[in-house]
């Protein structure tokens, strides 16, 4: 994938003053975003990063069924208080699979299949997405070492494979509830996910 920088603006939001920045495929016009906060191209300590691949569902509305959008919130609360950090806004709607296939996938889960297994049962992996794109974006943001938010290990390994140095894992455990309790459940028992504080895993 060879993405590359389009457009940014200054981004006013609940949790402080942002730069949003859009970078693009060109060849197939697909669209991520950073969201940056305090970069200072001088500064020498790692910087707090997210990959939070887009949830329509529960970043725009605030659905309980995962814990997507108390994650993202969670995440620019917690650069705002450090005063430094970047968010990847991945277009990878479901984990990839695209919006239509997640709603078919959520009917699945309705009749008490597993996010895995509602995934398969449409012949499609159960995690499609990839993290190329990423090293473009930390490199245009001039970022070096990188303290990782996430509770997915598969995240940690990819950008280490793609050169990335991550010296920190931030864990971020918030947005349980019982619509999502199973959800959360799977993503530890089957995707190897690590949340240490909910009670019930």
């Amino acid at each position: 994938m060879a993405i590359k920088f389009v457009a940014k603006s200054k981004l006013p939001t609940a949790f402080g003053d942002f730069e949003i920045i859009v970078f693009q495929d060109p060849d197939t016009g697909e669209e991520h975003l950073a969201l940056s906060q305090g970069l200072d191209a001088t500064s020498m300590k790692p910087i707090l990063v997210r990959i939070h691949s887009e949830c329509l569902t529960g970043d725009a509305f605030g659905s309980l069924k995962c814990d997507c959008g108390p994650q993202l919130h969670s995440t620019m609360k917690m650069i705002s208080d450090e005063g430094q950090g970047v968010i990847l806004y991945l277009r990878q709607e479901g984990r990839g699979i695209g919006l239509t296939n997640k709603i078919r996938a959520y009917a699945l889960q309705d009749q008490g299949h597993d996010t895995v297994d509602a995934n398969l049962i449409l012949n499609l992996p159960a995690d499609a997405r990839h993290y190329d794109m990423c090293t473009i974006m930390l490199d245009y943001l001039k970022v070096k070492e990188v303290r990782l938010i996430t509770n997915n290990p598969l995240k940690i390994n990819a950008l280490k494979g793609l050169g990335v140095n991550v010296v920190d894992r931030v864990a971020i455990t918030v947005g349980l509830n019982i619509f999502n309790q199973s959800y959360l459940q799977t993503k530890q028992e089957r995707m190897s996910h690590m949340y240490e504080k909910y009670d019930f895993l």
